[in-house]
C-alpha cells in the first residue's frame, strides 16, 4: 500500500429537503459509481436530511439506518467515507461527523460551533473534543461548516492533521467567506484543506453555490467543483507536504493555547 498518495472525492450533490430515504439512495447511487477509484469520499453537512433542526423526527440513534448504511457503502465500495448526519445519542441531539473506513472501523467528533443564526444551538449540543483520524498514514481532521470561521478550533498544533476536511451546508449568500477561509485555513496550517458544500435550495428558502475545492497547503487549488452537481478527484501527496513543513517550518513558531 503506497501511503504517500491519498486519492480523496468530493461529492457536490444537492440534499432533498428531509428525505432520508431519497439522500440515502442518491448518494449510495453516486458512490457506487466512483468505487475502487477512490481513497475517501467526503459528502456534505447533514447529507441525509439537509441542514433541518427537526431533530425529534429525523435525528438517527447510532446504530440507525444512516449509520448501517455507511458501514455497508465502505465495505461494499472499498473507500473511507466522511460528512455529517443528525445523530440522537443519550438523549441529546448532535450534528454529528463520521468516519467510517472499508474495514469497518467508524470515528465520531461533534460540530463545536453551532450556527446561532440558523437556531442550531436551540436543538442540538456542541461538540467538546476535535475528531483526528488515522487511515492508510494521514491524520486526517473532519470539521463541520461554521467551525471554519474559528481557527482557534481548527489550529494545527503540533502538526495534529496533514488533512483538514470541512463539511458544510453554506448558503451561496455567504460564498465569498467560504472561498476565502479554505487557503486561510491550508496555508496557516501547513496541511491540505478540503471543503465540501451542498448545489440547490433548501426547505427553507436558502440557495447553495457548491464551491467545494481542495487546497494544498501553499494555498494551491487542487480541485475546484464549481456550482454544479458533480464528483471530483485529486491526489494528495504526503512526500510532498512533509517535505514543505520541514524546509518552512513554521508551526514550530506558533503560540500554543488551551481550548476550554
Amino acid at each position: 500500500m503506497d501511503n504517500n498518495i491519498l486519492r480523496i472525492s468530493i461529492i457536490q450533490s444537492r440534499i432533498e429537503w428531509e428525505d432520508k430515504a431519497e439522500n440515502l439512495r442518491r448518494f449510495g447511487e453516486l458512490l457506487r459509481r466512483i468505487s475502487g477509484r477512490t481513497h475517501l469520499a467526503v459528502l456534505p453537512e447533514m447529507f441525509s436530511t439537509g441542514f433541518s433542526m427537526r431533530v425529534e423526527t429525523l435525528a438517527d440513534s447510532m446504530d440507525g439506518e444512516t449509520v448501517t448504511t455507511l458501514k455497508h457503502w465502505a465495505s461494499a465500495y472499498g473507500m473511507a467515507l466522511t460528512g455529517s448526519f443528525m445523530a440522537s445519542d443519550g438523549g441529546r441531539y448532535f450534528n454529528r461527523a463520521f468516519f467510517v473506513t472499508p474495514d469497518g472501523d467508524a470515528y465520531y467528533g461533534d460540530k463545536r460551533h453551532l450556527f446561532r443564526m440558523g437556531s442550531e444551538n436551540r436543538y442540538f449540543d456542541a461538540g467538546r473534543e476535535r475528531l483526528t483520524v488515522d487511515y492508510r498514514g494521514w491524520k486526517i481532521c473532519p470539521l463541520v461548516c461554521y467551525d471554519l470561521r474559528f481557527p482557534v478550533w481548527s489550529r494545527n498544533v503540533p502538526h495534529a492533521y496533514d488533512l483538514l476536511i470541512y463539511v458544510a451546508n453554506w448558503p451561496a449568500v455567504r460564498k465569498n467567506v467560504w472561498k476565502t477561509l479554505l487557503p486561510a485555513r491550508a496555508m496557516e496550517n501547513m496541511a491540505y484543506v478540503c471543503g465540501v458544500n451542498r448545489v440547490g435550495a433548501d426547505g427553507n428558502g436558502y440557495a447553495y453555490d457548491g464551491g467545494s475545492a481542495v487546497w494544498s497547503p501553499k494555498g494551491n487549488k487542487l480541485v475546484d467543483a464549481g456550482n454544479r452537481e458533480t464528483v471530483r478527484t485529486c491526489l494528495l501527496e504526503k512526500d510532498a507536504l512533509d517535505a514543505l513543513r520541514t524546509k518552512f517550518p513554521v508551526l514550530e513558531d506558533a503560540d500554543s493555547f488551551v481550548i476550554k
